[in-house]
């Protein structure tokens, strides 16, 4: 019989598609599952709707892990939505509001331990087999939660008998299985639930009802009424057996029993004396529990909406690749447009019917430019909820008291971008939490703070970038003890003056670390220096301010979109370059009498109070062509986060979108990226152009 990995070995690429389509779906559910756990634990109880919507996921999650026999993944959401199942039939009033806490909790754990084996599969790695501690977690609450009925739990045994209860004699716990109505061959499922049972104890552990379920085929019906039955002589191995129903196909509902310790009155039925979790409502019915989600009420005007709110007929996900292939072949046509309007072969004709066309042309590139582009812009919303998590577990771990207040979360950003920049602000968070917040609440009182500490995380645009900051209302950075630090790692000079800014920057360095011992969530030095690396691959800058005693400022300015930029072309003798419009403060004629020199020989210019270096682009990649004398050339001020420069050049050519084309791989041995050289981009006439990185171009000596 084939089964389903094989299947998948057969389909060939269809494995992945179907892999991916599998990943997709279960990271989405657990994103709409920890933002519904994280506002249920403010409010300290679910909503029915988000039982409803929790059970729904598990129950998703469950299916089609099963189908991907993941077995892990199928086991513990199985259980879970046996324990949404209780709650969902019996309401949230059957939690003790002394067991809630235990409750968000464990779908804590459940979350992370979803997340963890989907980066398995991500990675190729196996799956996790030991789940017993979770699964073990879920079951006692199971039973906490229904401890006080335990009378009404026996009352619904599927023939209204307590016979399964009292156990057989030496076999005190019971298990009652009930598999899906319709599904045929009980005997023959119930015999191979048996065999893999005997793979975890042995035959004179446990007995089974009906004996005789491999040779009497009418036995099949007696199952389907009564159930299957299993009697063992220890609860681990009860336990153990667990695993396999769970793990079994077409098994609808499960129940365990305990035989009571003491011999019932005569005048009295005899009682569980512990109903043990169950999967559903033990009942036979035409619509089996587990396997078709419930139905939510219908919403009122106030009742809390879910994340995904729009009709499914009206979104449609689609690879991240053919969007990327999209914005190539719009590129192409940005690139061919501008070479048929620029040819040569059109110089000194009057044709103003193609020049006509020509507009109409560029009109609807431009819009389909647009369009492209949308279509890769996503929110940073999904990227800033998951923080909420992050302050939540590091508050119960560290002892501390603190809240996260996220603004403009609806900006969008380049999909690419936004992938990027996760870790970035991850580590950012952690950092505001570990070293910023105060660990004495007193502290923060006495210096006429909030007893609660603030993290603000804030998104907005200005022009062609995103800037997302993250600030604190902490202690600040000691600058002192930082500059002490980078002394003793060798990264400062004891005899060097550094300003604020400058030893903020050593928070950057690699292998730099202000914690004296390292814990789980920071010591290793590695933290800023992601943030550093990862904003800057996607064409960012990082900085840095500081308030000793009021807190910490992370700002990240970050390029809306990779694909397609506006260009100011340059020349420098007959070499053509581009540099970012949102890089270009002003432009200015200047002569030699405007420049000042300092005394190491180079070249300022004042401009509004301040002087700014002057970098001439021939000498800087010694060109052979270009202008020597200021005066025949051009002026631009740049700006890059903190950093401002001039930049001489030859001449303006003019603005025109350009589309940034990446470099080919084996030139990053030459360290290009330090060089100030962002990419390239094919010119109208077929020439290319280098795209200049403005925050590279140029160091501070």
């Amino acid at each position: 019989m084939l089964n389903v990995k094989e299947g998948f070995k057969i389909m060939g690429t269809g494995n992945d598609s179907i892999l991916d389509a599998y990943l997709y779906e279960t990271n989405t559910l657990l994103e709409q599952l920890d933002s519904i756990v994280l506002a249920a634990e403010e409010q300290d109880t679910f909503t029915q709707e988000d039982i409803n919507t929790i059970f729904r996921i598990m129950h998703t999650i469950k299916g089609s892990s099963a189908m991907m026999e993941y077995n892990s993944i199928m086991t513990i959401a199985h259980r879970v939505e046996d324990l949404f199942s209780i709650i969902r039939d019996k309401s949230i009033e059957i939690v003790p509001e002394e067991k809630r806490p235990a409750l968000f909790e464990l779908l804590f754990q459940a979350i992370d331990f979803f997340r963890q084996e989907v980066e398995h599969i991500e990675n190729g790695q196996p799956l996790t087999e030991n789940i017993d501690s979770l699964l073990q977690k879920v079951n006692t609450l199971i039973q906490q939660i229904q401890g006080g009925d335990a009378s009404a739990e026996a009352s619904a045994s599927p023939e209204g008998d307590a016979a399964p209860a009292a156990g057989r004699p030496g076999y005190p716990f019971a298990l009652q299985i009930f598999f899906d109505e319709g599904c045929g061959m009980e005997n023959v499922r119930a015999l191979m639930l048996v065999n893999s049972i005997r793979d975890l104890c042995s035959d004179s552990d446990f007995q089974f009802s009906p004996a005789d379920v491999a040779t009497d085929p009418n036995t099949a019906g007696q199952i389907v009424d009564s159930g299957f039955m299993l009697y063992f002589k220890r609860k681990e191995d009860r336990d153990s057996a667990v695993h396999a129903v769970t793990g079994a196909g077409s098994v609808r509902t499960y129940q365990a029993f305990d035989a009571p310790q003491e011999d019932p009155k005569p005048t009295e039925p005899p009682q569980p004396a512990t109903a043990a979790p169950v999967a559903a409502t033990p009942v036979p019915s035409p619509a089996p529990v587990s396997k078709e989600p419930a139905t939510a009420p219908p919403k009122s005007p106030t009742a809390k909406s879910e994340p995904a709110a729009h009709h499914r007929e009206s979104l449609i996900s689609v690879n991240l690749s053919k969007l990327d292939q999209l914005a190539a072949v719009v590129g192409e046509i940005v690139i061919t447009e501008s070479m048929v309007t620029s040819s040569p072969d059109l110089k000194g004709l009057k044709l103003d019917a193609f020049t006509k066309s020509a507009r109409q042309l560029r009109k609807l590139t431009d819009e389909l430019q647009d369009v492209s582009m949308s279509l890769r812009m996503v929110p940073v919303s999904g990227t800033f909820q998951k923080m909420h998590r992050i302050v939540r577990d590091m508050c119960k771990k560290l002892n501390k008291q603190a809240k996260l207040t996220l603004v403009g979360e609806d900006t969008e950003v380049d999909k690419t971008i936004v992938d990027s920049i996760s870790d970035p602000i991850m580590h950012i968070v952690r950092n505001s939490m570990d070293h910023g917040i105060e660990e004495n609440v007193q502290d923060r009182i006495d210096a006429g703070k909030d007893p609660v500490g603030e993290i603000v995380l804030s998104a907005r645009h200005t022009g062609s970038e995103v800037i997302i900051e993250i600030s604190d209302d902490g202690q600040g950075v000691n600058y002192e003890a930082t500059l002490n630090k980078a002394i003793r790692s060798g990264i400062a000079s004891p005899d060097a003056d550094y300003s604020h800014k400058d030893i903020l920057n050593f928070l950057m360095a690699p292998g730099f670390s202000t914690n004296t011992e390292v814990t789980e969530y920071s010591g290793r030095g590695v933290g800023m220096d992601v943030v550093k690396r990862n904003v800057e691959d996607v064409g960012g800058t990082v900085t840095i301010t500081s308030e000793p005693g009021k807190g910490m400022t992370t700002t990240l300015k970050i390029p809306l979109t990779m694909a397609i930029m506006d260009g100011m072309e340059v020349s420098v003798g007959s070499s053509i370059f581009t540099i970012p419009i949102h890089n270009i403060r002003q432009s200015f004629r200047v002569t030699d009498e405007d420049l000042i020199h300092d005394a190491a020989g180079g070249e300022l210019f004042k401009c509004m109070g301040s002087f700014y270096p002057v970098v001439r682009m021939r000498d800087r990649y010694h060109l052979q062509e270009g202008c020597t004398q200021i005066r025949d050339g051009i002026l631009i001020w740049l700006e890059a986060g903190e950093l401002s420069y001039c930049l001489f050049v030859d001449e303006l050519l003019g603005e025109q979108q350009v589309v940034v084309k990446p470099l080919p791989s084996y030139l990053s041995r030459f360290n290009i990226k330090q060089s100030g050289i962002a990419g390239c981009t094919i010119l109208g006439d077929g020439n290319i152009s280098i795209i200049l990185d403005v925050a590279n171009l140029y160091t501070p000596v």
